[in-house]
């Protein structure tokens, strides 16, 4: 008769509570133990309009539907299906623990209760779970079992780099057909795969070669044309099927990735102004990532003086639009009008929070830099008739706790790269300038 499985005994981190408010319920059947100085981290950050702050607002609220006596005594199961959830009180630090780390901070309190959880339940593993790195290499260092908080990791990260399949010696026969036509049957198209809803093709032939989308709607390969946005030319295939995808009335959601100078947040905002009779207001945000992960109140002068340096490279991406036309064009003066009568927004993230989003054409910048819940909490806003775009480079994480395979913006491409709705498209190459782009791929 085979033995029952032995579960297990997890040690959240508080980085791990203001990642996912949700985490307590993501570890099945094994037991879930919360040091009791997480909570006395988690009261600092309850007050402010930071994500941090939300997250650790929810937890709290999460707590105080399932709080018992039991929790402080034996733990308390979150449903019949799950292991218990304990709340632990301070444990004394072992003497290895006083020799190694000198100072009592709430780091060294968790590593002493993963520690005895650890001593004490020998025919179990016990792990820590935190996104803090050198929190983990201070476990390891006292033979304490520690990981990161995988549950919202994608699998596969390259992900993002097929974006765009190019194919070698395509028959001239087929470009032809899809110049002429404008599109052929997937079943006439000849590919060596099934293709993903909104997938974007360079089919190259000996002769010829042609740009190309799969409808997954009408079950066809049809052709991209190359489109001009607001005074905007795409410079690159790249750019010009994130032209199509922006363009697209079908395609509700966006994600754009790629490297510094790739012309991401320009390209949407010059969709944006192409579009601006189709929606009521557009809207430009991006999450403010502080120096340091100090707040703001630590910058000199009011809210607006404050928040201003965060937000001038969207204020930059609009003048580059303006300076495609004369001062006195139409164009121009729309984008203008369009400030004055606050139909064109550009904006922290956290200020437009909690709105339900109508009819509006809404982009994310620096999307890399928010969490899988935060993400989620966005798309849920949206209403009726609104296009969403998240534009990022995975190179540039300013976030402590986030990498390549958890940030909010690697997380939704994958989750929602199947869906017909959905579109996404890597841009590698650079155009900013020659200088750009070699600081970008040397340094």
């Amino acid at each position: 008769m085979a033995g029952r499985k032995q579960t297990k005994i997890f040690v959240l981190d508080t980085n791990v509570i203001l990642h996912d408010h949700n985490c307590i319920y993501q570890f099945k059947d094994n037991d879930i133990v919360i040091p009791l100085t997480v909570l006395e981290e988690l009261d600092k950050f309850k007050k402010g309009n930071d994500p941090i702050n939300f997250q650790a607002r929810e937890f709290v609220r999460v707590l105080d539907d399932i709080v018992g006596e039991q929790l402080f005594n034996g733990g308390i199961k979150l449903n019949p299906e799950s292991g218990k959830l304990i709340i632990a009180t301070g444990k004394p630090f072992s003497d290895t623990m006083k020799q190694s780390f000198k100072e009592d901070i709430p780091d060294h309190r968790i590593l002493a209760v993963a520690e005895f959880y650890t001593h004490e339940n020998p025919k179990r593993k016990t792990i820590l779970v935190t996104k803090d790195i050198n929190l983990r290499m201070k476990a390891k260092s006292l033979g304490i079992v520690s990981e990161d908080y995988e549950n919202d990791k994608i699998k596969d990260p390259e992900v993002f780099e097929k974006s765009i399949l190019e194919i070698e010696g395509y028959s001239d026969g087929l470009i032809e057909k899809i110049y002429n036509e404008g599109a052929i049957s997937l079943a006439d198209s000849t590919l060596p795969d099934a293709p993903i809803p909104n997938k974007y093709y360079i089919f190259k032939g000996n002769k010829s070669s042609v740009l190309a989308r799969y409808e997954a709607s009408t079950n066809r390969i049809v052709r991209v044309e190359k489109t001009v946005a607001y005074g905007i030319k795409p410079r690159n295939a790249e750019q010009t099927f994130s032209l199509n995808s922006l363009l697209n009335p079908d395609i509700k959601l966006v994600s754009l990735s790629g490297k510094a100078g790739t012309g991401k947040t320009l390209l949407a905002l010059a969709a944006a102004m192409e579009q601006h009779k189709q929606y009521d207001q557009i809207l430009l945000a991006r999450p403010i990532v502080a120096l340091s992960n100090r707040d703001l109140g630590f910058l000199p002068g009011d809210a607006e003086e404050k928040i201003s340096p965060y937000m001038q490279p969207l204020f930059d991406n609009l003048s580059v639009i303006k300076h495609a036309f004369n001062p006195r064009s139409q164009e121009y003066q729309k984008i203008d009008e369009l400030l004055k009568e606050q139909r064109l927004i550009i904006t922290p993230l956290a200020y437009i929070r909690g709105r339900s989003l109508s009819n509006a054409f809404f982009i994310v910048d620096e999307a890399q830099n928010l969490t899988p819940h935060e993400i989620k909490t966005i798309i849920t806003r949206a209403g009726e008739g609104t296009k969403m775009v998240f534009t990022g480079d995975l190179q540039q994480i300013d976030s402590p706790y986030l990498d390549m395979k958890s940030n909010g913006l690697a997380y939704m491409t994958d989750r929602m790269r199947k869906q017909e709705l959905f579109s996404h498209v890597n841009l590698v190459k650079g155009e900013r300038s020659y200088l750009a782009e070699l600081a970008s791929d040397l340094l």
